[in-house]
């Protein structure tokens, strides 16, 4: 989607709040909606003061308009469909027609103000996660403001105040609003050149959530706090993830926000990074070390910055090894080293599609193709140039080329390798493998005591 046909009408479209009188309808800002979910171009600030803009990862920055010196936005929350990998839709609460909602980027000192539509079938309110501003303005519903009701639009006015990598979600039923993928994520940028904050060609962000939904259905289980079985970016799952395309020697900024339930050890191949921010701002530079991983907690952002200057496609992904995978029944037993011999053959008698599982791993499980249910995923899919990756979930790849041309995020293909710098198979006669032989028996016999803790009675 080029943003010409974006601005030209395709994706924008007038939503009627129930509430609200066709005079006060023409004072809002048209709501524009998003039903894609691919990974938008940077939207160019066509108004207001420039900055360099983020691209979010399978999502879009939400367009505003400038109202006598006020940018202004309009949120629509609403149930929505999102397609987690292709194969697999959910039904999800999300804004103007996605979960999560498109991202919101402002610049420090902006005067804003933000309406926000209720088309849920409950009421909700808007949080601005990490944000300085009244009291107000901070929707935790029934402390700060009344809940906005069904087919209400509230008006939430404040300054940007400081720049940094924010988020908004509900604070309204929470449990239920948040599982079902209420949330978006929230840019400041700064006004001059701030001492902590670099330049850098290409800025990315994503959300960290999580859907536990049973296969052949759609919707998630609210109730459910840590046995997730879609662990995701932006409501995606590998490989529905678009991968990151940056150009070789590129400055890279990647801002990640963690709304799941447990924390994610995020982790990058063939670079370092460094941790430079978070939503508290921009961290001293005296804190700022060489990383390769670095963990979001829940209700944290992180935001790294690094060269890319190794060519290649490189795995970017949560270190949780079960993070990396889509569906999975977590009471499946191991299986590894069981033998299955004339056991499979009586099974079939009664169940003719039955298939040993795990007797070697599971990485037969990808190539063995067992039909799934409707509507969801197979637990290790995703294919590269040599064969499956066997992964799923918080998995996607940075994709780093020469080629690249400067603002081109489209993705470069795969890529192909100099001769001789590839892993290969040995064909060689193979040394015999040294043994560790245990050392010889001491003469003298070694005397050992166990010493008896005193008893604390006290403790």
């Amino acid at each position: 989607m080029n943003r010409r046909k974006f601005f030209g009408g395709a994706a924008m479209t007038a939503v009627a709040a129930a509430s609200v009188s066709k005079v006060a309808m023409a004072a809002l800002p048209e709501p524009v909606l998003m039903d894609k979910p691919d990974t938008a171009p940077p939207l160019l600030p066509p108004n207001g003061h420039p900055y360099n803009p983020v691209v979010t990862l399978n999502s879009w920055t939400l367009p505003w308009r400038m109202n006598n010196g006020v940018k202004e936005f309009h949120l629509v929350a609403e149930p929505v469909v999102r397609e987690i990998a292709p194969g697999m839709r959910a039904t999800l609460w999300g804004y103007n027609g996605q979960s999560p909602g498109p991202t919101i980027e402002v610049v420090e000192g902006d005067r804003l103000r933000i309406f926000v539509t209720n088309k849920l079938p409950e009421h909700t309110t808007m949080h601005w996660h990490g944000q300085r501003l009244p009291n107000g303005m901070d929707g935790v519903g029934g402390l700060t403001q009344p809940q906005i009701p069904v087919g209400k639009t509230f008006v939430y006015e404040f300054v940007a105040r400081r720049p940094g990598t924010f988020m908004y979600h509900p604070h309204a039923d929470e449990m239920t609003q948040m599982a079902m993928g209420m949330m978006g994520f929230w840019v400041t940028h700064p006004k001059d050149q701030h001492p902590l904050i670099s330049e850098v060609q290409r800025d990315f962000c994503f959300l960290l959530n999580a859907f536990d939904i049973e296969p052949g259905s759609s919707t998630p289980k609210i109730n459910t706090m840590l046995d997730f079985n879609l662990w995701t970016w932006n409501s995606r799952s590998f490989p529905g993830i678009d991968s990151l395309n940056v150009r070789l020697g590129d400055k890279v900024r990647i801002r990640v926000g963690n709304l799941t339930m447990t924390n994610h050890p995020i982790h990058l191949h063939g670079h370092e990074f460094s941790v430079t921010g978070s939503d508290g701002g921009p961290w001293p530079l005296a804190a700022r070390v060489p990383e390769v991983t670095t963990d979001i907690g829940v209700g944290q952002m992180r935001q790294v910055e690094f060269v890319a200057d190794e060519e290649g496609d490189w795995a970017f992904h949560c270190h949780k090894s079960h993070h990396t995978m889509n569906p999975m029944g977590h009471a499946v037993p191991t299986m590894i080293g069981v033998d299955h011999r004339g056991l499979v053959q009586k099974i079939q008698k009664l169940v003719p599609d039955y298939m040993v599982m795990g007797e070697r791993g599971m990485a037969d499980m990808g190539e063995m193709e067992m039909p799934i249910p409707d509507n969801t995923l197979p637990m290790m899919t995703g294919a590269g140039p040599y064969g499956p990756v066997e992964m799923g979930g918080m998995f996607t790849t940075l994709k780093v080329r020469k080629t690249q041309k400067p603002g081109d995020y489209r993705d470069p293909g795969w890529f192909k390798q100099p001769a001789g710098t590839r892993a290969y198979e040995w064909r060689g006669a193979l040394p015999a493998p040294k043994r560790q032989t245990a050392p010889a028996a001491s003469a003298t016999p070694v005397e050992l005591k166990a010493v008896k803790p005193h008893s604390h009675s006290s403790h």
